[in-house]
């Protein structure tokens, strides 16, 4: 069968046609079905997961179709090798197998691509932005992009209208990651006129920001370095304060050329970006790596998330926005139900309703997730869902030290040779 055939694909069984489904795994924890689902629904028409191991996974392919794409689970397997082998024995040469497992070394990895030609492996835990942007490639048979696998990530975080809190949110996302994870992130607010995004950490802005877009053939690392503001040892700010009598000339191109300098200083980019039309602000949007769409509990912000979930994702954005409902509880708001029935589709994050402890935080210039609480839980469960964090730490994802799965192959596990 060619490697190309679609879930269209039809083989016999015992006298009855069965429809071969587009992605089948089987996994052994609640958490990882959880990831891969949601990491993967976006990405597939059809994806159908079951709880087993990688040896229950192989007694029940010698009785089913081979899928197009294959999820295994080789957690706590003492022989995972092995065992891939006997799956290769039941599995059509076209199908591809995507592996996860609790192995980290890269040994193992290379051992798993290159060897035994496995399209991809991710180890535990499993974030779904992690699954969608490394097995996502491996499922619709395309390259991964370069780009998004060198250099910091940009986290584009917009507001479906105005006063939703998206500053807040970016501010204190910005410090979690640089604070508490010891990653070196830059909180950027490209609004140089009436942006307040540094005043929420109690940072400083400068003229560097409009000078960048500007003149952005002047950029480089050494102007990034300059025109950062420190807050801490591993978080700064970019950010401007001009009089709103000065109209600044943007260039075209300056969006891209800043995030590209940025990327090759700071681990993390968040950047506090408009929803208006302006052109810089659609570049940055587009340009990023993951978007984060902030809403409120009202009529106007569940319409507004509606028209801005339609628009077109960027090119190394491997899923939608990710949906914050801020502000959960106020006085006169929907409820989650309501407004999860109306957007036809769950929230990613909840951040309740606290306006003493997150006013008071606005107020002092401090981050209000240093308290513990509602807002803190809100917080992390973002950084979760798009920094490749789990239970407090940074997942590392692999080295992008060659071409994933080309390898020679053993048994028939991908139907590919070197």
């Amino acid at each position: 069968m060619p490697p190309n055939t679609l879930a269209q694909s039809q083989t016999d069984t015992g006298g009855k046609v069965a429809e071969r489904s587009t992605v089948l795994g089987f996994v052994t924890d609640a958490d990882s079905e959880l990831a891969i689902r949601e990491g993967m629904s976006e990405l597939v028409p059809s994806i159908q997961l079951k709880r087993a191991s990688i040896r229950q996974a192989t007694a029940m392919l010698r009785k089913l179709p081979s899928p197009e794409v294959l999820v295994v689970d080789i957690t706590g397997e003492d022989a995972p090798l092995a065992a891939l082998h006997d799956l290769s024995e039941v599995v059509e040469p076209s199908t591809r197998v995507l592996v996860v497992g609790d192995r980290a070394d890269m040994n193992f990895y290379r051992s798993l691509t290159r060897d035994l030609g496995v399209a991809e492996y991710l180890y535990k835990p499993l974030a779904k932005e992690m699954v969608a942007r490394m097995f996502g490639p491996a499922t619709l048979q395309r390259p991964v992009s370069s780009g998004a696998l060198q250099g910091g990530r940009i986290l584009a975080v917009s507001g479906a209208c105005g006063g939703v809190g998206t500053t807040t949110i970016s501010a204190n996302l910005a410090w979690y990651l640089g604070e508490e994870l010891k990653r070196h992130t830059l909180l950027f607010d490209p609004d140089i006129y009436t942006g307040n995004a540094a005043m929420m950490l109690g940072g400083r802005t400068g003229t560097g920001l409009r000078l960048a877009l500007e003149t952005p053939s002047r950029i480089d690392e050494l102007f990034v370095e300059r025109a950062a503001q420190p807050v801490t040892e591993r978080l700064s700010v970019l950010a401007g304060d001009e009089k709103v009598t000065e109209l600044a000339e943007i260039a075209e191109g300056a969006g891209r050329a800043l995030l590209a300098a940025l990327r090759r200083r700071y681990n993390f980019v968040v950047a506090d970006v408009p929803s208006s039309p302006v052109p810089v602000y659609r570049e940055l949007l587009m340009l990023a790596h993951q978007r984060v769409l902030v809403m409120d509990p009202t009529l106007a912000s569940m319409r507004n998330t509606l028209r801005l979930l339609a628009l077109p994702t960027g090119p190394d954005q491997v899923r939608r926005a990710v949906v914050v409902l801020n502000r959960l509880g106020q006085p006169g708001g929907l409820t989650r139900p309501q407004i999860e029935e109306a957007l036809e589709m769950p929230v990613d994050v909840v951040i309740p309703y606290q306006p003493r402890q997150v006013g008071q935080a606005a107020t002092m210039g401090t981050p209000a997730c240093t308290a513990s609480g509602g807002f803190r839980s809100g917080i992390l469960a973002l950084a979760r869902e798009v920094a490749f964090v789990a239970d407090g730490a940074v997942i590392v994802k692999p080295a992008n030290d060659g071409p994933f799965g080309l390898g020679k192959l053993i048994g028939r596990i991908s139907g590919r040779s070197e």
